[in-house]
């Protein structure tokens, strides 16, 4: 099933991602550091959502409370929880 997330706190605009039988496939960000987030579209390409949660989650970037792994991280669980 494919999922857009507005992300809030980071640099990035939007995720977009499918989960497939639990896995997370074509993540794209909208805005934020271009070459990182496709570095974690592809690092993440066919990964359990499990696995994702736990390398994501709490990660922050500078100042702020959150990053845009954090906020994919978020996504997910928004996405399982419906």
């Amino acid at each position: 099933m494919h999922y857009t997330y507005r992300t809030n706190g980071t640099c990035s605009q939007l995720i977009d991602f499918d989960i497939e039988d639990g896995k997370l496939h074509n993540i794209v960000y909208t805005g934020g550091c271009n070459g990182n987030l496709k570095a974690i579209g592809s690092l993440l390409e066919g990964a359990d959502v499990d696995f994702a949660l736990e390398r994501l989650s709490g990660i922050t970037c500078g100042w702020k409370d959150t990053s845009c792994g954090d906020q994919l991280a978020r996504a997910i669980r928004k996405a399982i929880a419906e």
